[in-house]
C-alpha cells in the first residue's frame, strides 16, 4: 500500500493481476484503467432554426435505437438499483444521495420519452412504426417494464400506467410476451418450495411428493445465507408482481387466465407458515437482521394479500359494479374463488382482515339478488371458522362495521403481517421501511382521521403520508420547495402523480404559477384554546364550571336522590295544589249580576251585548219569484209521456248531431239474402262475414266471459 506522505507519481499498489496472482504496479499505469464509455458533448444550435433544433433533438432516438451502450447503461440500472425496501443500499453520504437522486429522475425520463411516439405536432413517429422500433429492437419487454413499475411506481403510477398503456397500444405483441411470461413467475413460487423442502425437484405445486424422493433441506436446516436470500427473493417477486398489475390493471386478465390466484393461494398457505417458523426458531446472532427479515416477510404477505384482491376486483367484481352482460358469471366465478379459500385458513383470514369478504358478498347481494343466500351463508361461517382455527380474533373494525371504501392504487392499500411476531405475540407493528415510518398492523391498514394542515385546512391524507408525498415529489424535482409542493398537494386533492405529471407538462393552475417555487415550507401557526373559543347553549349557566369558580354542588347528584323513593314521589300532590287557585276562577257560575249605583258592567267583566230580536229582513218578501205550484205539477206530468215520443226526439236529436259533424251512418246488415241457388250479392257475403267475425260479442257464446266477469266483480259468489 501506499503511504499517505508520498506523491502519487512515487506511490505503488499492490493488487491482485489477470491470473489471480497479487502483483504491484505504479499508482499511474496504464493498466489500472477501467473500461469505460464517454459521449462527447455537441453545443446546442446558436441560431435556433428550426433545422438544427431538430437534428439537436433527433439524435436521440438514433442512440436510443443503434446505440447498445446506452441499452446496456439502462438494464444495469434498472438491475442493481435499490428497491424501496433496499435500506442497506440507501447512501450515508447527502452528496452521494442527491446524485443518486438525480439520476434515478433521468432514467425515468429518458424510458418516459422512449415510450412516447408523440412529442408535439412538429416532432412525432408514426405509431405502427414505433411499436415496430420498440419492438424490434428490445427497448421494452415484460422483465423491464416490471422493474420500471416497482422502481418508479411510487408517486408515478399515472405517468407509468399511460406510459405502459401506449406501449401495448401500439405493440399489441407485448400481451402475447406477457401471457408467455405468467408461466415464469409461477416458476418463481415452485422455486422457493422446492428450496424449503416442501416440494419435490421437478413436481408441480399440484402434484404431491413422492415418499422416496431426496429430501431437500428445509427452512429451519438450510444455511444462513440461504435462508435470507429466499426472503429477499420472495420480497422482490411479490413486490414487483404486485406493483405491476396495480400499475396496469389490463394486465390482471391474464395473470388470471393461468389460474394465478388459486396458485397463490395455495403458496401462502405452504409457505408462510413455514418461514415464520424458521424466523422465530433459528438463532440469529444479529437481532437487527431477524428484524429486518420479519418486516420483509410481512411486506410479502401483505403484497400477496393484495395481488390476489386486485386480480378478483378487476376480474370479477368491476365487471359487476359496471353493470356488464353476464354478471351471473362474474359473481359465480367470484363466489368459487371465495370458496377455493376456505381449505386456505392462514390465507382466508389474512385476505378477510384486509379486504372483509362479507363486504364483497353484501355488494353482490345488492347487485344480485338472485344469488343464493344457502350458499353465501356457508361461505361467512368458513370465514368464521377460519379465524377460529387459527386462534384469532376478528378485527373491532369488522364486528362494528363502519363506512369505508375500496382501497386506492396508490396510497389505499397498506396493510402488515398477518401473523405473530418471533417473540412470540401474536401481532407486531410493523414499520414499512420507506414508507416515512408509517405503522402497519397485521394484514390491516390504519385508518387516519383527517388532520389539519400548516394553514389550519383539514387535510384528507395524514401527517406521515403528507411527508412521504413529499419525500416522493422531490426525489425527482428537488429544486422546489416544500411551500410550494404543498400548495399543488392542496390544489390537486393531495395526488402526487397529478402534481408531477401537471409540474413536467408546465399546466400547473393560475393560482398555482403566480408562486414562487422555491417557496419553504410555513411556519406552523398555533392553534386556538379550546375552551376559549367554545360556544355552547349552556354557558354561563350555574353549572358552568369553566366561567364559575364556585358550584353550587347541593344541586349536583349522582343516580337516584337520597331519601327519596318511589311512595313519596307518587303521593307528592304539590301539584294539584298549584293548579287548585287556577281553577277556583271558573267554581262560581251567575245568571244574573246586579250592578250597584255607580258600578259599571266592566267592573264584573261584562260586556253591554243585548240579545234582541234582529227584525232587519221583516219587509223582504220570501218566495215571490218562485214557480207556481202548477208549474212543478206541469214539471212532475212529464215522467209519464210516451215512450215512444221520447225515442222520436232522441233519434231526431241524434241524426242532427251526426249531419252536423259530417257522420255517414252504417249501411243496415243484411244476412238473409236471395235464396239459395239465385247467388248472392257482394254486400250480403261481407255483411255474413262480419257477423262471423264478430258474433262472439253478442247473443250466448260469451257466457264464460261474461261470467267471470260477472264473478270478478263480486256478483257472483266464488
Amino acid at each position: 500500500m501506499a503511504c499517505a506522505r508520498v506523491p502519487l507519481d512515487e506511490q505503488s499498489v499492490t493488487e491482485p493481476g489477470p491470473l489471480g496472482k497479487e502483483r504491484t504496479l505504479p499508482a499511474l499505469h496504464p493498466e489500472r484503467k477501467e473500461e469505460r464509455y464517454f459521449v462527447p458533448y455537441k453545443p446546442p444550435p446558436e441560431d435556433g432554426s428550426p433545422a438544427e433544433v431538430e437534428e439537436f433533438l433527433e439524435h436521440f432516438w438514433c442512440q436510443v435505437v443503434f446505440d447498445e451502450s446506452l441499452q446496456r447503461c439502462l438494464d444495469s440500472y434498472l438491475h442493481h438499483a435499490p428497491r424501496g425496501l433496499d435500506l442497506a443500499a440507501v447512501p450515508s453520504s447527502p452528496a452521494v444521495a442527491d446524485m443518486q437522486r438525480s439520476v434515478h429522475r433521468a432514467v425515468f425520463l429518458t424510458f418516459l420519452r422512449m415510450a412516447t411516439h408523440k412529442e408535439s405536432k412538429e416532432n412525432f413517429i408514426t405509431p405502427a412504426v414505433f411499436g415496430e422500433i420498440i419492438y424490434e429492437n428490445f427497448l421494452f419487454d415484460i422483465p423491464k417494464i416490471l422493474d420500471l413499475c416497482v422502481l418508479f411506481g411510487k408517486g408515478n403510477s399515472q405517468l407509468l400506467h399511460k406510459m405502459i398503456e401506449n406501449i401495448f397500444t401500439q405493440q399489441p405483441s407485448y400481451y402475447s410476451d406477457l401471457d408467455e411470461t405468467v408461466p415464469t413467475v409461477l416458476q418463481v413460487f415452485d422455486t422457493i418450495l422446492e428450496k424449503c423442502g416442501l416440494q419435490c425437484e421437478g413436481a408441480t405445486a399440484m402434484e404431491p411428493m413422492k415418499l422416496n424422493a431426496h429430501k431437500q433441506p428445509t427452512a429451519l436446516t438450510m444455511s444462513q445465507q440461504d435462508f435470507v436470500d429466499i426472503i429477499m427473493y420472495l420480497c422482490d417477486s411479490t413486490t414487483t408482481i404486485h406493483a405491476f398489475l396495480d400499475i396496469f390493471p389490463a394486465a390482471c386478465s391474464s395473470f388470471h387466465s393461468h389460474g394465478f390466484v388459486s396458485r397463490l393461494t395455495s403458496f401462502y398457505g405452504s409457505v408462510v407458515p413455514d418461514l415464520e417458523m424458521a424466523i422465530r426458531k433459528r438463532n440469529l446472532d444479529d437481532k437487527i437482521l431477524q428484524e429486518d427479515l420479519w418486516k420483509r416477510l410481512s411486506h410479502s404477505c401483505r403484497k400477496m394479500v393484495e395481488t390476489t384482491h386486485l386480480l378478483l376486483h378487476h376480474t370479477c367484481l368491476q365487471p359487476i359494479l359496471e353493470g356488464r352482460e353476464n354478471m351471473e358469471t362474474f359473481a359465480e366465478e367470484l363466489l368459487q374463488h371465495f370458496t377455493s379459500f376456505l381449505p386456505e385458513k392462514r390465507f382466508l383470514s389474512d385476505y378477510d382482515e384486509q379486504f372483509p369478504i362479507a363486504e364483497d358478498v353484501s355488494l353482490l347481494q345488492q347487485a344480485l339478488p338472485v344469488i343464493d343466500e344457502t350458499r353465501t351463508s356457508y361461505l361467512l361461517q368458513g370465514v368464521e371458522s377460519a379465524w377460529d382455527s387459527i386462534g384469532r380474533q376478528k378485527p373491532q373494525s369488522q364486528i362494528e362495521p363502519k363506512a369505508s371504501s375500496l382501497p386506492s392504487a396508490s396510497w389505499g392499500a397498506a396493510g402488515g403481517s398477518p401473523a405473530a411476531s418471533p417473540t412470540g405475540s401474536k401481532r407486531q407493528e410493523v414499520r414499512e421501511p420507506g414508507d416515512g415510518g408509517e405503522i402497519l398492523r397485521g394484514a390491516e391498514a390504519i385508518l387516519d382521521v383527517p388532520r389539519r394542515g400548516n394553514n389550519g385546512a383539514v387535510c384528507s391524507v395524514s401527517g406521515a403520508e403528507l411527508e412521504s408525498l413529499l419525500s416522493c415529489i422531490k426525489d425527482l424535482l428537488p429544486d422546489l420547495g416544500e411551500g410550494f409542493l404543498l400548495a399543488c398537494l392542496e390544489e390537486y386533492n393531495y395526488n402526487s402523480e397529478l402534481v408531477i405529471n401537471n409540474i413536467l407538462e408546465d399546466r400547473l393552475a393560475p393560482s398555482l404559477d403566480k408562486l414562487d417555487r422555491a417557496m419553504p415550507r410555513p411556519v406552523k401557526e398555533e392553534l386556538p384554546n379550546v375552551l376559549t373559543s367554545r360556544s355552547n347553549v349552556f354557558d354561563d349557566d350555574e353549572f358552568d364550571i369553566f366561567r364559575r369558580d364556585q358550584v353550587d354542588m347541593s344541586r349536583i347528584w349522582k343516580g337516584r336522590r337520597k331519601a327519596e323513593n318511589t311512595r313519596e314521589m307518587l303521593n307528592d300532590k304539590q301539584h294539584i295544589a298549584e293548579q287548585k287557585a287556577r281553577y277556583q276562577a271558573y267554581e262560581t257560575v251567575v245568571d244574573e249580576v246586579i250592578i250597584e249605583p255607580g258600578e259599571t258592567a266592566a267592573t264584573y267583566g261584562l260586556d253591554d251585548y243585548d240579545d234582541e230580536y234582529d227584525d232587519t229582513y221583516d219587509m223582504n218578501q220570501v218566495g215571490a219569484n218562485d214557480l207556481d205550484g202548477d208549474s212543478l205539477l206541469n214539471r212532475r206530468d212529464q215522467f209519464v209521456q210516451d215512450p215512444a215520443v221520447l225515442r222520436e226526439r232522441a233519434e231526431a236529436r241524434r241524426a242532427a248531431m251526426q249531419q252536423r259533424k259530417g257522420y255517414r251512418p252504417e249501411r243496415p246488415s243484411n244476412v238473409v239474402g236471395q235464396p239459395k241457388g239465385q247467388g248472392q250479392t257482394t254486400e250480403t257475403l261481407l255483411d255474413r262475414r262480419k257477423k262471423e267475425s264478430n258474433k262472439s260479442r253478442v247473443g250466448n257464446h260469451n257466457r264464460r266471459t261474461m261470467a267471470d266477469r260477472k264473478r270478478n266483480k263480486g256478483m257472483i259468489p266464488s
